[in-house]
């Protein structure tokens, strides 16, 4: 009878042991998914989403919310879109005075457990009303284009950097690796720019919409836009006339416009002035044509150094 006990009590610990070892296993397993979990990020537009993918690599899950070729200036969030931005370790967006749909989106998601990039939030930004006296869209006059410029894309390289780090310190060295790669490629992009332009002939460009003052600014040129800082505001018959004028004046043979809108109002200046239209992309979205040759940022960015040359030079 004693021997039986002993047994039922050897046997009694041997079921506690296995429970508490599954037990054990369970929150090990648990604890190795958790900390195994990528990050999960995501961007607004292209650069936001070539900026931060390039600085992950494969370590992390990034997200587009607005899709290559669909124009940016107005485009608003689904309830999809919304729940996936909810979801996610980090949204990285450049301007609340270009995604204007972000400061309301903010209020109406859970931050507490999301990390927020306003990627442009240590650049000051200029004032386009004081640059130019093109007719600004209704809204702000501070121009959010400063990803066209190589040397402020750095700084919100770093600003996204510094993000991913705090999210996933433990591959802190691969991201900054990543990133300073990233930052050698924007600074020789720069270097080229300055080496190409400092010789230029003539120093002002005609574009559809105000989008590269910054770019403008770094290299010594001047940006003479049809319209204001968005692509769907057309000027007054009064504004094209004084364009014309202007255009004939400084002998300038291009009109630039983008691809992702339309090129009509480019087109009227271009037929009143004898000038050609050229593609000068602002890279609000890769088109189909950028796709289709396999450019990235600084692949377009080059194209555009080469497109403005036809206009700069002669």
């Amino acid at each position: 009878m004693r021997k039986i006990l002993v047994k039922n009590y050897i046997y009694l610990l041997l079921i506690i042991a296995f429970i508490i070892s599954g037990c054990s296993n369970s929150q090990d397993k648990e604890q190795s998914t958790k900390s195994a979990k990528r990050l999960h990020i995501v961007t607004t537009f292209y650069p936001m989403y070539y900026f931060t993918k390039q600085v992950v690599g494969n370590k992390a899950d990034v997200d587009l919310l607005i899709p290559n070729g669909t124009e940016p200036h107005d485009w608003e969030p689904t309830t999809k879109d919304l729940a996936n931005i909810q979801d996610s370790d980090i949204f990285v967006y450049n301007s609340r005075y270009f995604e204007t749909w972000t400061k309301k989106m903010l209020t109406s998601v859970d931050t507490s457990n999301l990390k927020v990039v306003e990627a442009s939030s240590g650049i000051k930004l200029i004032n386009a009303l004081e640059e130019n006296k093109s007719e600004l869209n209704s809204g702000s006059s501070k121009d959010p284009h400063v990803w066209l410029s190589p040397v402020l894309a750095q700084h919100e390289v770093e600003d996204i950097t510094r993000a991913i780090i705090k999210a996933d310190a433990k591959n802190k060295n691969l991201y900054e690796e990543n990133a300073s790669s990233l930052k050698s490629k924007l600074s020789d992009l720069d270097q080229l720019y300055k080496t190409t332009l400092k010789t230029a002939t003539q120093k002002q460009f005609v574009t559809q919409h105000a989008a590269f003052g910054y770019l403008a600014r770094e290299y010594g040129l001047k940006q003479i836009p049809i319209a204001g800082l968005s692509p769907d505001v057309e000027p007054s018959m009064g504004k094209l006339q004084e364009l014309a004028e202007l255009t004939k004046k400084n002998n300038i043979k291009i009109i630039y416009f983008e691809g992702l809108t339309s090129s009509k109002v480019a087109q009227t200046l271009a037929d009143e002035t004898g000038a050609k239209t050229e593609v000068l992309n602002p890279l609000e979205g890769l088109t189909k044509e950028d796709q289709k040759e396999g450019l990235d940022y600084i692949g377009v960015m080059k194209k555009n150094l080469n497109k403005l040359k036809l206009s700069l030079f002669y």
